[in-house]
């Protein structure tokens, strides 16, 4: 049942022209919560959020096999800052957004993001600018700024 969903719901967000980034089925006694995290370039608003929640829940509801007869809450909403970065559409959508990075040797940096490709990103860091590739991060996750600083003005 689990791929099933996820592939109905894959392929209904990407003809909606977003990327999927989570699908989190959970419960809770007798009720379940179908949580699904999209996101695109220039990211998601209400609109958007409604528009994938009413074309996911039509799908779903032609087909109650996918998640069964129980009760379901659908929860659609945006990627969120608190989830780690893990493709490189990740690092582009977060351009000059300040980021924790643990990297494989278990050393951890602080910088805003640079430039970013396919193979890495350049991290723009107290010390200095540097070049960090995918393959060498552990974990990276943004941190919540109440303002972020004017251009041009480090950290």
């Amino acid at each position: 049942m689990a791929d099933r969903l996820e592939a109905l719901i894959e392929a209904c967000v990407s003809e909606l022209g977003l990327d999927l980034e989570a699908v989190e089925m959970t419960s809770g006694g007798r009720h379940r919560r179908l949580l699904v995290a999209v996101d695109a370039d220039g990211g998601v608003d209400i609109d958007v959020i409604a528009r994938v929640t009413r074309a996911l829940s039509a799908e779903l509801d032609a087909d109650d096999s996918i998640v069964g007869p129980a009760a379901y809450t659908l929860e659609v909403t945006s990627r969120g800052v608190e989830r780690p970065l893990t493709a490189p559409r990740h690092w582009r959508r977060n351009t000059d957004r300040l980021v924790r990075v643990r990297l494989t040797d278990e050393t951890v940096t602080e910088g805003r993001i640079g430039a970013s490709d396919d193979t890495g990103v350049d991290l723009m860091t107290k010390a200095a600018a540097r070049r960090i590739d995918y393959a060498d991060i552990a974990s990276a996750v943004i941190q919540a700024e109440l303002s972020k600083p004017p251009a041009g003005e480090d950290d």
